[in-house]
């Protein structure tokens, strides 16, 4: 049996899961439990599959529900009409995605300490932390050896166990009946330690003026296309790391990008608007924990006898990319109130996502 170094939650950890939930809430509300910085880092190669696992039900969420709430109506403004809109998208995490499978072979250096296959994912509904063994080769027979604990699922601290993307976003007409629409958070400090941005911009075309008498009716297509990017950063220092880690410019860094395209239509009556969308989804995200770290590990012969310890140190130890490819199709109802606009939709996709807004429209 190894040697168990103390067992520090992994903070790092923790920091992903602030900014998960923190890009989530368009930073918004952050999530976090008063976790220990990093002890995860002690996995080596080991640590970058485990969070592949872990975190990517979290990024596929985020890409999902980025891209809803764009439209309410296949018809666009008329010359220099505008709307602002106030909305709330909310991804479900499928029940596949709630846990992850622990293959042991999968990895080098580690082994599940309680047995169980079945490990929360950072959107699981267990919040109890997995613990983790880690055994090294080391020169001459002997073992670099520690553990770690990999936190617990969120999804008790998210509203309706959904990743939930809150927006703002202006529209402008254009000519030729087309709208320009735009989503944008300049880059805010929320403490000394971390900062975010995110623009979106999407781009309305409506067909109906092609389509002859057609055009006369109720009756509206339209195209539609947008692009999404985000970022998240984070700093992380030596207050911060547990005992066994010492850091110099750590950071932690998130990245998302995500492009929905969509053909559009909706019966647009006086007092209510019936719209849908079908179309394609897709993103990338990475994750990066930057900066040099040096890690303590407890060195055991074979026999386990412990035989003292070592720092071993390490650059830039964390580097995830994450993708997602998607059909989607959308539908949804709006209730005309002179300007005001209310509306709600249902997209079904890999994450079904709801939808609801008010907007403010004029022409």
């Amino acid at each position: 049996m190894p040697i168990l170094m103390p067992k520090h939650s992994p903070q790092i950890l923790s920091y992903m899961k602030k900014i998960i939930v923190f890009s989530a809430l368009l930073f918004g509300v952050t999530v976090s439990t008063a976790q220990d910085l990093g002890s995860v880092l002690l996995a080596s190669d080991d640590s970058n599959r485990l969070l592949q696992n872990y975190l990517n039900p979290a990024m596929k969420g985020l890409m999902s529900s980025m891209n809803g709430g764009w439209y309410s109506t296949a018809k666009s403004h008329k010359k220099f009409g505008f709307d602002i809109t106030f909305g709330l998208n909310a991804a479900f995490t499928p029940n596949k995605d709630k846990v992850f499978e622990f293959i042991a072979n999968d990895y080098n250096f580690i082994s599940h300490i309680d047995g169980d296959t079945n490990v929360p994912t950072v959107l699981g509904n267990d919040n109890a932390n997995t613990s983790f063994d880690v055994l090294i080769p080391y020169d001459g027979g002997d073992f670099k050896a520690g553990s770690f604990e990999l936190p617990g699922g969120i999804a008790k601290d998210l509203p309706a166990n959904a990743v939930p993307t809150p927006f703002v976003q202006v529209g402008l007409g254009l000519p030729f009946k087309t709208t320009i629409k735009l989503r944008y958070v300049p880059k805010v400090n929320f403490s000394s330690k971390s900062n975010a941005n995110l623009i979106g911009v999407g781009l309305q075309h409506d067909l109906t003026q092609y389509l002859g008498l057609v055009g006369k009716l109720p009756f509206s297509v339209s195209l539609f296309g947008a692009y999404t990017t985000s970022s998240v950063n984070y700093s992380i220092e030596n207050g911060d790391v547990s005992d066994q880690i010492l850091v110099s410019n750590g950071s932690a860094q998130f990245k998302l990008n995500t492009w929905t395209v969509q053909a559009l239509g909706s019966l647009d009556f006086k007092i209510v608007t019936l719209y849908g969308g079908i179309g394609l989804n897709g993103g990338k995200s990475t994750f990066n924990i930057n900066g040099d770290y040096d890690l303590t590990y407890q060195i055991e012969s074979a026999d386990g006898t412990n035989q003292g310890s070592i720092v071993e140190s390490i650059s830039d130890p964390l580097s995830l990319k994450f993708n997602s490819s998607e059909t989607r199709a959308t539908l949804g109802a709006r209730l005309n109130l002179a300007f005001l606009k209310i509306f709600a939709d249902y997209t079904l996709q890999e994450y079904n996502t709801a939808t609801l807004g008010v907007a403010f429209s004029f022409r």
